[in-house]
């Protein structure tokens, strides 16, 4: 089991706060204020929930430099007040960061009761059958 000490905690909690926020931003026809309140609370959250350490090396992977600056770009643009294509960028940003993720993310919804059955269906089942043996994230 993971063990979850007080730092992880808040992490997760300001990591779903951020998430909250940008969804309210895109709510609000792309609110400049709530997404780079949002952008800020998610970057401070997963850094506290996985380290600072981890984050860095994560994120200055060789293998992860293309998602790294389109994020970063990303979220420079939403904090000087255009959102849109800040939110593209990151979009861009975070399906390359996070792409050795789906593998696992596909076998979990999967085993999920209701949703599962559907994508235990042959056609989206081979869509996540393709992204297997991809690299892995971390």
């Amino acid at each position: 089991m993971i063990e979850m000490n007080d730092r992880k905690k808040i992490g997760l909690g300001l990591t779903g706060f951020g998430v909250f926020f940008s969804f309210l931003g895109v709510i609000f026809f792309f609110d400049k204020g709530l997404m780079a309140m949002g952008n800020i609370l998610f970057v401070s959250g997963m850094m506290l929930t996985i380290g600072l350490k981890s984050s860095l090396q994560f994120f200055m992977k060789r293998s992860n430099f293309k998602g790294t600056i389109s994020f970063g770009v990303g979220f420079f643009f939403v904090i000087i007040g255009w959102p849109i294509l800040g939110m593209i960028l990151e979009a861009y940003g975070f399906v390359v960061l996070f792409s050795g993720f789906w593998p696992t993310l596909a076998v979990f919804v999967q085993k999920i009761p209701i949703i599962g059955w559907l994508f235990q269906q042959p056609f989206i089942r081979s869509f996540f059958d393709s992204y297997k043996g991809k690299r892995m994230p971390v």
